[in-house]
């Protein structure tokens, strides 16, 4: 496939409540494959709400293969497409902020956040699954979470190990930048927009939103999809309510952006004899 369709399902959730959770992200996620995506991405703790409480995290976490990953699994095998949606995990007695991807056969991707952000830190162990890729009909996929965009490094990594999308399921909230601006595009977008175009690969983030109209973090909204040049394909979404948009994402264009012209070749110009980057101490 050369053209995928990629779904940006901006939702308002609760925290706390799993299944009125799961039952939005489920209907969003039906409505979005019965548009045309091939691709539906949610945001970040999705099923959860944005829970920063070890006690209130442990109550609603659940296992990779828990209850989220059987139902919106089972939409996306009935539409032959895939899922990204974050998710509180429970494993090995520890809670992570994960991120799943299920297709067809089920999951594919399973992703904890490297970079904790803020009270994440009390309720949550750091990801120690790494920065995976996999390879689909819809091209390579890469994921992150929300703060790790904020760390050249992640995009670049997965953008360097073959990425062609990079899934950034995310709780946008203040505290990073110096101010956010009451509409429009906030500086998280902004941040995305110069790492598609420097490291050459498609970015879809989507965030919760609205979160403080029931007594939870302000969530920003403002969901954004850019191409491998950093072009701005979807949004950004509303800053004060749920909304969706559909990405049409060209994965020849986006490999064709690693060659900007005969002698400009930012990969193959990158001075590795001066500095480098490692993923799993292997050089990229």
């Amino acid at each position: 496939m050369t053209v995928v369709n990629v779904a940006l399902e901006q939702l308002d959730v609760v925290a706390g409540r799993s299944e009125r959770n799961r039952a939005v992200a489920c209907g969003r996620t039906q409505v979005a494959f019965e548009a045309g995506a091939n691709i539906v991405v949610l945001p970040e703790l999705t099923i959860s709400g944005y829970v920063t409480d070890a006690a209130d995290a442990n109550a609603v976490a659940e296992a990779v293969d828990g209850p989220s990953a059987s139902a919106l699994g089972e939409l996306a095998s009935r539409h032959h497409g895939l899922v990204a949606y974050g998710f509180c995990e429970r494993a090995a007695g520890k809670l992570f902020n994960s991120v799943a991807v299920v297709g067809p056969e089920g999951l594919l991707l399973h992703y904890r956040k490297l970079h904790l952000f803020d009270r994440e830190k009390i309720a949550y162990t750091p990801g120690d699954l790494g920065l995976p890729i996999v390879e689909t009909e819809f091209g390579t996929i890469g994921v992150c979470i929300c703060y790790d965009l904020r760390f050249v490094e992640v995009m670049r990594s997965l953008s360097l190990r073959g990425a062609d999308i990079v899934l950034a399921p995310a709780a946008w909230v203040g505290g990073f930048d110096k101010s956010v601006p009451a509409t429009g595009a906030t500086g998280h977008v902004d941040a995305i927009r110069a790492q598609a175009n420097l490291d050459q690969v498609a970015v879809v983030a989507v965030s919760q939103v609205a979160g403080a109209s029931h007594d939870g973090p302000a969530t920003l909204g403002g969901s954004a999809g850019f191409d491998a040049y950093g072009t701005l394909l979807a949004g950004p979404l509303s800053r004060t309510s749920a909304d969706s948009a559909l990405a049409r994402i060209d994965l020849a264009e986006g490999r064709a952006a690693r060659v900007r012209g005969e002698l400009i070749r930012p990969r193959e110009d990158r001075r590795t004899d001066v500095y480098g980057l490692s993923y799993n101490h292997q050089p990229q």
